[in-house]
């Protein structure tokens, strides 16, 4: 009976969303179940698709996820918010004198960096109030983007240690366990994969792919990869998923964003074993839908997912990690 339920979910759930499902395939070379996943590309869709956790949006909007960290780690340093508003006519103008981030709250890869007055004011309020008219995430249907009232924020801008140690530290947390920890040198363009005790791992990365792009690996840099190892689950709680990152700077790590869609869910590494990690810590039975009760239709599927992760050894079987929160 449970089969036959997830068999009638997949074809519903294809119908559903058929963009979704040829745009999975095109990226990725397969027709996925999106009912029952067991690969990281199927999870991250059922994830788009069915689990509807509204702490997703809370963990998706930059400036709700700032005070989200805040309440758990309030020791952990943040770049200051100096200005937040729906107006970018608003701005105060000292601001954009200053060396100062711009972003908007409800999409990624929205961001001006100014400097020595440049860009002009003017170019800044067209290009945020481009931003405060798009509905980020819709074409690889990251739903948790979509209820977040836009809103432009100014950030101090930190003097990350890129060229020296690196600018970035994403850590995927499943379920409580560190699966693998990325950094990336963004001013560099290099990057390299950690393990939580900070071991280098080998492979490769979506954003800088190539051999010759291995950041050299440092004294100083494993000891922020073992900071971040620490400090990463106590913000992930009990969250079947989730790529928490931090900011590097010479003095200490920064928060970073919270992500709950990572590559928009189509990460691709060069070592197998990464992902494969990734899908023997994250626990279907872990997440928001599978712990609400459901009715009708709803709680018919739920109910044969349970018992799919029950029967099933990568779902059901505990999260392992060399560190445990």
């Amino acid at each position: 009976m449970h089969r036959l339920v997830l068999a009638v979910a997949r074809l519903l759930l294809t119908l559903r969303h058929p963009a979704l499902i040829v745009r999975f395939v095109t990226k990725l070379g397969y027709l996925p179940n999106p009912a029952a996943p067991r690969t990281y590309h199927e999870l991250m869709l059922w994830r788009k698709t069915v689990d509807r956790n509204h702490l997703f949006v809370t963990l998706t909007d930059k400036l709700a996820a700032k005070d989200y960290v805040r309440g758990i780690c309030p020791e952990l340093p943040q770049a200051k918010t100096l200005w937040s508003g729906r107006d970018p006519a608003d701005i105060p103008p000292e601001l954009l004198t200053a060396n100062v981030v711009i972003k908007a709250n409800h999409g990624c890869a929205m961001n001006i960096f100014v400097s020595g007055g440049r860009p002009d004011r003017a170019a800044v309020i067209a290009t945020a109030r481009g931003w405060l008219k798009k509905r980020y995430g819709r074409r690889n249907g990251e739903w948790a983007y979509w209820p977040i009232v836009p809103t432009v924020l100014i950030e101090e801008r930190l003097e990350l240690s890129g060229g020296a140690i690196a600018t970035d530290i994403k850590v995927h947390v499943c379920a409580g366990a560190i699966c693998h920890v990325w950094v990336e040198d963004k001013q560099a363009r290099l990057s390299h994969l950690f393990d939580c005790d900070g071991k280098p791992l080998p492979g490769r990365d979506p954003d800088y792919p190539r051999d010759d792009q291995a950041l050299p690996v440092s004294d100083r840099l494993v000891d922020y990869v073992r900071q971040a190892a620490a400090i990463a689950p106590r913000i992930a709680g009990d969250l079947d998923h989730i790529r928490i990152d931090f900011l590097v700077t010479g003095q200490c790590l920064y928060a970073g964003e919270l992500t709950v869609y990572s590559a928009a869910g189509y990460g691709t590494w060069t070592n197998p074993e990464i992902m494969a990690t990734i899908e023997r810590n994250w626990r279907l039975d872990r997440s928001d839908y599978l712990r609400r009760r459901h009715r009708g239709i709803a709680g018919l599927y739920a109910r044969a997912l349970s018992a799919w992760c029950r029967a099933d050894a990568r779902n059901c079987r505990p999260a392992t990690s060399p560190r445990q929160a």
